[in-house]
């Protein structure tokens, strides 16, 4: 139960696209004068070592957050031709392409990173980034003094770390972290004292029965309180359950007529490979999405430019892309 650890997985592409959708949602959220009550239901340790062993063990990092810096007029992998067979002279110099313009909400979460990476922030250099924020540090920046945020996490190192490092925060009451069931705990906010919440819930799935609890749940979520920002993000892997997901979601957001988005980004084929030795070889974690239930307004049009530079930037091969669909 708890052998996933989020730190082996931290910068990856799933995290470029979660964190990119979350930051613009927290934007949005808190303009209002009204406090905010944001409920993480799996928020992990909180921050991570882009230069640690977990992170460096699993280089997953590599084909997403430093990707996503690497220099932009550098075609995909997928995109660049084979050398050809016959010699060739240029007669000109290619002229060098203008630097790609980041779509605002891009800019958003690289502009996060710098502020948690002096360093980068100086040099722009890709290595110098060191720490990586998870949903926790990207959430309570931008609560203010009304506004509250719940953490639930059940492993005991990851919560161990979580309590530490929001304690180096001093925000005092602002943030509570609990070691509980995520999926349990959230019916004891609902709904919200000022009326106004959002809950972010993102399970590893390392058990196939949290896919049915992460439907479970946001059911029941919607029926304690329709109007809360419901955020859920998934991984798109060959399994049913994992397909299955966002049409469930779907299906309780159109019957509890609200509105909802889904959001995904693939970044290479899911299909099994062979290497030289005829050992078959999986491809890690493919696609994954972001489903939300009530979502404001600005998002679908902030995704809908951040989404085709994610595949520019973050692809690996030909069955790069996204979707971006919405309701109600």
């Amino acid at each position: 139960m708890f052998s996933y650890r989020h730190a082996f997985h931290a910068g990856n592409h799933a995290d470029v696209l979660k964190h990119t959708t979350l930051i613009a949602l927290m934007k949005y959220l808190t303009q209002k004068d009204t406090a905010l009550t944001v409920i993480d239901t799996h928020a992990g340790a909180g921050l991570y070592r882009l230069d640690g062993d977990y992170t460096e063990t699993s280089g997953e990092a590599l084909d997403g957050v430093f990707k996503l810096l690497s220099d932009p007029n550098k075609p995909p992998a997928h995109q660049e031709r084979a050398p050809a067979a016959t010699k060739t002279i240029a007669t000109s110099k290619p002229k060098a392409k203008p630097p790609l313009v980041l779509a605002p909400a891009l800019q958003d979460y690289i502009d996060l990173l710098r502020e948690l990476n002096p360093q980068f922030a100086q040099t722009g250099v890709a290595t110098d980034l060191k720490i990586y924020p998870g949903s926790p540090f990207i959430e309570q920046k931008f609560l203010s003094g009304r506004d509250k945020l719940k953490l639930f996490e059940l492993h005991p190192t990851d919560f161990k770390s979580l309590s530490g490092n929001i304690e180096q925060l001093g925000v005092g009451r602002q943030v509570a972290v609990a070691r509980e069931d995520g999926f349990e705990a959230l019916k004891t906010f609902l709904p919200p004292p000022a009326r106004r919440a959002m809950v972010l819930c993102d399970p590893s799935y390392e058990m196939k029965t949290d896919y049915g609890r992460v439907s479970t749940c946001m059911a029941d979520a919607v029926k304690r309180f329709a109007t809360g920002t419901y955020v859920v993000w998934y991984p798109l892997i060959p399994r049913p359950e994992a397909h299955d997901l966002p049409r469930k979601l779907k299906t309780l957001a159109v019957k509890a007529g609200r509105s909802w988005l889904n959001a995904t980004l693939t970044v290479k084929s899911s299909k099994l490979t062979t290497d030289t030795e005829g050992e078959v070889v999986r491809p890690g974690l493919p696609a994954s999405g972001m489903f939300i239930i009530n979502p404001p307004h600005t998002l679908k049009a902030e995704l809908q430019a951040a989404l085709p530079q994610m595949v520019t930037l973050l692809g690996q091969d030909r069955n790069a892309g996204f979707t971006l669909e919405h309701g109600g």
